[in-house]
Protein backbone atom coordinates (compact mmCIF):
# COMPACT_ATOMS: atom_id res chain seq x y z
CA UNK A 1 0.00 0.00 0.00
CA UNK A 2 3.21 2.40 0.69
CA UNK A 3 4.21 1.62 -2.25
CA UNK A 4 1.41 2.47 -4.79
CA UNK A 5 0.84 5.72 -2.68
CA UNK A 6 4.53 6.77 -3.42
CA UNK A 7 4.46 5.54 -7.53
CA UNK A 8 1.20 8.02 -7.53
CA UNK A 9 2.30 10.77 -6.16
CA UNK A 10 5.42 10.85 -8.13
CA UNK A 11 2.70 9.83 -10.84
CA UNK A 12 1.15 12.98 -10.42
CA UNK A 13 3.90 15.39 -10.19
CA UNK A 14 5.08 13.78 -13.65
CA UNK A 15 1.39 14.25 -15.06
CA UNK A 16 1.03 17.91 -13.52
CA UNK A 17 4.64 18.76 -15.20
CA UNK A 18 3.56 17.27 -18.35
CA UNK A 19 -0.01 19.57 -17.89
CA UNK A 20 1.91 22.91 -17.16
CA UNK A 21 5.12 22.67 -20.22
CA UNK A 22 3.20 20.88 -22.76
CA UNK A 23 -0.83 20.93 -22.56
CA UNK A 24 -2.07 24.38 -24.24
CA UNK A 25 -4.50 26.37 -22.25
CA UNK A 26 -7.06 28.76 -22.75
CA UNK A 27 -5.79 31.28 -20.67
CA UNK A 28 -3.40 33.37 -21.32
CA UNK A 29 -0.78 33.04 -18.35
CA UNK A 30 2.85 35.08 -18.16
CA UNK A 31 5.50 31.81 -18.39
CA UNK A 32 5.18 28.41 -17.10
CA UNK A 33 8.56 28.24 -15.46
CA UNK A 34 8.76 29.10 -12.47
CA UNK A 35 5.64 26.74 -11.20
CA UNK A 36 7.25 23.99 -13.10
CA UNK A 37 10.46 25.09 -10.92
CA UNK A 38 8.26 25.18 -8.19
CA UNK A 39 7.34 21.80 -8.70
CA UNK A 40 10.43 20.33 -8.63
CA UNK A 41 11.28 21.80 -5.91
CA UNK A 42 8.53 20.94 -3.56
CA UNK A 43 9.54 16.96 -5.32
CA UNK A 44 12.80 17.49 -3.94
CA UNK A 45 12.07 18.65 -0.65
CA UNK A 46 9.67 15.25 -0.47
CA UNK A 47 11.90 12.68 -1.79
CA UNK A 48 14.67 14.10 1.02
CA UNK A 49 11.79 14.05 3.51
CA UNK A 50 10.96 10.31 2.13
CA UNK A 51 15.18 9.78 2.89
CA UNK A 52 15.40 11.12 6.25
CA UNK A 53 12.02 8.92 7.43
CA UNK A 54 12.39 5.96 5.99
CA UNK A 55 9.75 4.24 8.65
CA UNK A 56 6.88 6.52 7.72
CA UNK A 57 6.64 6.86 3.95
CA UNK A 58 3.34 6.45 3.58
CA UNK A 59 2.80 9.79 5.18
CA UNK A 60 4.28 12.24 2.99
CA UNK A 61 3.20 9.56 0.28
CA UNK A 62 -0.27 10.97 1.35
CA UNK A 63 0.40 14.25 1.91
CA UNK A 64 2.12 14.85 -1.38
CA UNK A 65 -0.48 13.02 -3.44
CA UNK A 66 -3.02 15.49 -1.76
CA UNK A 67 -0.80 18.54 -2.91
CA UNK A 68 -0.47 17.65 -6.21
CA UNK A 69 -4.27 16.78 -6.48
CA UNK A 70 -4.93 20.35 -5.63
CA UNK A 71 -2.23 22.07 -8.26
CA UNK A 72 -2.89 19.85 -10.29
CA UNK A 73 -6.93 20.62 -10.04
CA UNK A 74 -5.77 24.30 -10.04
CA UNK A 75 -3.82 23.93 -13.32
CA UNK A 76 -6.69 22.10 -15.21
CA UNK A 77 -9.67 24.23 -14.03
CA UNK A 78 -7.99 27.70 -14.70
CA UNK A 79 -5.24 27.57 -16.34
CA UNK A 80 -6.04 25.05 -19.30
CA UNK A 81 -10.01 25.36 -19.19
CA UNK A 82 -10.31 28.82 -18.14
CA UNK A 83 -13.87 28.05 -16.32
CA UNK A 84 -13.20 30.42 -12.80
CA UNK A 85 -13.32 34.21 -12.67
CA UNK A 86 -10.39 35.57 -14.37
CA UNK A 87 -9.97 38.32 -11.68
CA UNK A 88 -10.37 36.64 -8.74
CA UNK A 89 -9.13 33.13 -9.33
CA UNK A 90 -5.55 33.56 -11.32
CA UNK A 91 -3.68 30.65 -12.91
CA UNK A 92 -1.00 29.23 -10.48
CA UNK A 93 1.70 30.44 -13.37
CA UNK A 94 1.19 33.75 -12.92
CA UNK A 95 0.90 33.50 -9.04
CA UNK A 96 4.48 31.78 -8.90
CA UNK A 97 5.88 34.08 -11.38
CA UNK A 98 5.76 36.64 -8.66
CA UNK A 99 8.15 34.73 -6.72
CA UNK A 100 10.14 35.27 -9.84
CA UNK A 101 9.62 38.38 -10.36
CA UNK A 102 8.97 40.49 -7.30
CA UNK A 103 11.30 38.20 -5.15
CA UNK A 104 13.01 40.97 -3.26
CA UNK A 105 10.08 42.66 -2.42
CA UNK A 106 8.87 39.22 -0.68
CA UNK A 107 12.02 39.01 1.05
CA UNK A 108 11.78 42.54 2.50
CA UNK A 109 8.31 41.50 3.49
CA UNK A 110 9.49 38.48 4.92
CA UNK A 111 12.11 40.05 7.30
CA UNK A 112 9.96 43.00 7.97
CA UNK A 113 7.60 40.58 9.69
CA UNK A 114 10.01 38.47 11.40
CA UNK A 115 11.55 41.31 12.77
CA UNK A 116 8.25 42.64 14.25
CA UNK A 117 6.94 38.64 15.23
CA UNK A 118 10.76 38.64 16.62
CA UNK A 119 10.41 41.67 19.15
CA UNK A 120 6.57 40.80 20.48
CA UNK A 121 7.05 37.26 21.08
CA UNK A 122 10.42 37.52 22.44
CA UNK A 123 9.22 40.02 24.77
CA UNK A 124 5.70 38.43 25.13
CA UNK A 125 7.45 35.38 26.45
CA UNK A 126 9.95 36.20 28.40
CA UNK A 127 8.15 39.55 30.34
CA UNK A 128 4.94 36.40 30.67
CA UNK A 129 7.20 34.21 32.10
CA UNK A 130 8.80 35.73 34.78
CA UNK A 131 6.37 38.26 35.93
CA UNK A 132 3.84 35.20 35.91
CA UNK A 133 6.08 33.28 37.73
CA UNK A 134 6.79 35.95 40.57
CA UNK A 135 3.23 36.71 40.64
CA UNK A 136 2.29 33.48 41.16
CA UNK A 137 4.81 32.61 44.04
CA UNK A 138 4.05 35.38 45.73
CA UNK A 139 0.59 35.06 47.90
CA UNK A 140 -0.44 38.69 47.42
CA UNK A 141 0.35 39.81 43.85
CA UNK A 142 -1.08 36.56 43.36
CA UNK A 143 -4.45 37.35 45.21
CA UNK A 144 -4.05 41.27 43.41
CA UNK A 145 -2.80 40.11 39.78
CA UNK A 146 -4.72 37.05 39.29
CA UNK A 147 -8.40 38.46 38.52
CA UNK A 148 -6.95 41.31 36.58
CA UNK A 149 -5.14 38.84 33.77
CA UNK A 150 -8.23 36.70 34.22
CA UNK A 151 -10.25 39.58 32.88
CA UNK A 152 -8.01 40.51 30.12
CA UNK A 153 -6.96 37.09 28.83
CA UNK A 154 -9.73 36.30 26.65
CA UNK A 155 -9.88 40.01 25.45
CA UNK A 156 -8.61 39.59 21.71
CA UNK A 157 -5.43 42.29 21.28
CA UNK A 158 -7.08 43.21 17.95
CA UNK A 159 -10.07 45.13 19.84
CA UNK A 160 -6.90 47.39 21.45
CA UNK A 161 -5.25 47.90 17.99
CA UNK A 162 -7.76 51.58 17.25
CA UNK A 163 -6.67 52.80 20.28
CA UNK A 164 -2.80 51.66 19.89
CA UNK A 165 -2.47 52.77 16.65
CA UNK A 166 -3.68 56.15 17.77
CA UNK A 167 -1.47 56.32 21.17
CA UNK A 168 2.20 54.95 19.53
CA UNK A 169 4.36 57.19 17.98
CA UNK A 170 4.11 55.04 14.08
CA UNK A 171 2.05 51.80 12.90
CA UNK A 172 5.26 49.59 13.40
CA UNK A 173 5.64 50.37 16.87
CA UNK A 174 1.88 49.42 17.46
CA UNK A 175 1.78 46.29 15.44
CA UNK A 176 4.69 44.96 17.78
CA UNK A 177 2.99 46.06 20.99
CA UNK A 178 -0.46 44.06 19.01
CA UNK A 179 1.59 41.24 18.98
CA UNK A 180 3.20 41.20 22.58
CA UNK A 181 -0.39 41.75 24.52
CA UNK A 182 -1.57 39.08 21.96
CA UNK A 183 1.21 36.49 23.86
CA UNK A 184 2.18 38.15 27.19
CA UNK A 185 -1.48 38.09 28.73
CA UNK A 186 -1.84 34.24 28.17
CA UNK A 187 1.61 33.53 28.99
CA UNK A 188 1.40 35.60 31.95
CA UNK A 189 -1.96 33.90 33.16
CA UNK A 190 -0.60 30.32 33.01
CA UNK A 191 2.20 31.04 34.40
CA UNK A 192 0.52 32.39 37.63
CA UNK A 193 -1.67 29.06 37.70
CA UNK A 194 1.46 26.70 37.01
CA UNK A 195 3.50 28.22 39.91
CA UNK A 196 0.20 28.04 42.45
CA UNK A 197 0.06 24.59 41.56
CA UNK A 198 3.71 23.16 41.63
CA UNK A 199 3.73 19.95 44.10
CA UNK A 200 3.93 19.77 47.29
CA UNK A 201 7.01 17.70 47.51
CA UNK A 202 9.28 20.42 45.51
CA UNK A 203 7.77 23.40 47.48
CA UNK A 204 8.67 21.00 50.99
CA UNK A 205 12.27 20.55 49.39
CA UNK A 206 12.63 23.88 48.39
CA UNK A 207 11.55 25.05 51.70
CA UNK A 208 14.23 23.28 53.27
CA UNK A 209 16.81 24.78 51.68
CA UNK A 210 15.85 28.49 52.91
CA UNK A 211 15.55 30.01 49.47
CA UNK A 212 14.83 33.20 49.21
CA UNK A 213 11.86 34.57 46.61
CA UNK A 214 14.24 35.41 43.67
CA UNK A 215 16.14 31.73 44.05
CA UNK A 216 12.95 29.79 44.14
CA UNK A 217 11.54 31.70 41.35
CA UNK A 218 14.53 31.40 38.91
CA UNK A 219 16.12 27.20 40.53
CA UNK A 220 12.74 26.25 41.37
CA UNK A 221 9.87 27.45 39.25
CA UNK A 222 11.65 28.31 36.60
CA UNK A 223 12.88 24.83 35.44
CA UNK A 224 9.65 23.39 36.41
CA UNK A 225 7.81 25.15 33.86
CA UNK A 226 10.15 25.58 31.13
CA UNK A 227 9.06 21.86 29.64
CA UNK A 228 5.67 23.07 29.53
CA UNK A 229 6.54 26.71 27.55
CA UNK A 230 8.95 25.05 25.22
CA UNK A 231 6.23 22.70 24.28
CA UNK A 232 3.56 24.76 24.08
CA UNK A 233 5.72 27.51 21.24
CA UNK A 234 4.03 26.28 18.15
CA UNK A 235 0.89 27.48 19.82
CA UNK A 236 2.24 30.31 20.84
CA UNK A 237 3.81 30.33 17.27
CA UNK A 238 0.17 30.04 15.85
CA UNK A 239 -0.82 32.99 17.76
CA UNK A 240 1.88 35.16 16.48
CA UNK A 241 1.72 34.86 13.42
CA UNK A 242 -1.80 35.41 12.96
CA UNK A 243 -1.49 38.52 15.63
CA UNK A 244 1.41 39.60 12.95
CA UNK A 245 -0.87 39.43 9.40
CA UNK A 246 -4.10 41.59 11.38
CA UNK A 247 -1.18 44.01 12.81
CA UNK A 248 0.22 44.40 9.17
CA UNK A 249 -2.93 45.51 7.68
CA UNK A 250 -3.66 48.09 10.25
CA UNK A 251 -1.36 50.37 8.16
CA UNK A 252 2.07 49.46 8.21
CA UNK A 253 3.92 50.16 4.93
CA UNK A 254 5.79 46.35 4.79
CA UNK A 255 5.99 42.71 5.99
CA UNK A 256 3.59 39.62 4.40
CA UNK A 257 0.09 41.65 5.58
CA UNK A 258 0.74 44.77 4.15
CA UNK A 259 1.80 42.56 1.35
CA UNK A 260 -1.13 41.29 0.92
CA UNK A 261 -3.65 43.84 1.87
CA UNK A 262 -1.98 46.34 -0.36
CA UNK A 263 -2.66 44.02 -3.02
CA UNK A 264 -6.25 43.18 -2.16
CA UNK A 265 -7.11 47.15 -2.41
CA UNK A 266 -5.73 46.98 -5.96
CA UNK A 267 -7.65 43.89 -6.91
CA UNK A 268 -4.46 42.37 -7.75
CA UNK A 269 -5.28 38.69 -6.41
CA UNK A 270 -2.42 36.75 -8.35
CA UNK A 271 -0.06 39.06 -5.71
CA UNK A 272 -2.52 38.29 -2.86
CA UNK A 273 -2.40 34.34 -3.72
CA UNK A 274 1.41 34.49 -3.82
CA UNK A 275 1.32 36.15 0.02
CA UNK A 276 -0.92 33.57 0.76
CA UNK A 277 1.42 31.05 -0.41
CA UNK A 278 4.53 32.96 1.02
CA UNK A 279 2.92 32.95 4.77
CA UNK A 280 2.53 29.16 4.37
CA UNK A 281 6.06 28.49 3.74
CA UNK A 282 7.00 31.29 6.58
CA UNK A 283 4.76 29.15 9.13
CA UNK A 284 5.99 25.79 7.39
CA UNK A 285 9.91 26.93 8.36
CA UNK A 286 9.08 28.07 11.80
CA UNK A 287 6.89 25.30 12.39
CA UNK A 288 9.98 23.14 11.88
CA UNK A 289 12.36 25.05 13.64
CA UNK A 290 10.56 25.21 16.54
CA UNK A 291 10.04 21.61 16.42
CA UNK A 292 14.10 20.70 15.87
CA UNK A 293 13.95 23.24 19.20
CA UNK A 294 11.56 20.94 21.14
CA UNK A 295 13.62 18.06 20.29
CA UNK A 296 16.60 19.00 21.34
CA UNK A 297 15.48 20.96 24.90
CA UNK A 298 12.74 18.37 25.90
CA UNK A 299 14.13 14.70 25.54
CA UNK A 300 10.39 13.12 26.22
CA UNK A 301 9.42 15.59 22.10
Amino acid sequence: MKNKSLVLAHLLMISLLITILFVPGNKEVETSWPFAVAVIIIEIIFIINLLRHKKRPGYHADLMIFIWLILLLWEIIVTKLNLLHPVLVPSPENVFNVFATQYEVLLTGVISSMELLLIGTVLGITLGLFLGLIVGWVPRLRHLFYPIAQVLTPIPPIVYAPYLVALMPSFRSASALVIFLGIFFPTFLNMIIRAGSIEKEILDSARAMALSNWQMVTQILLPYVLPSVISGLKVTLTTSIMLLIFAEMMGATSGMGYFIINYTHYANYTNVVAGIILVGIVVTILNYLVTKIQQHTIKWH
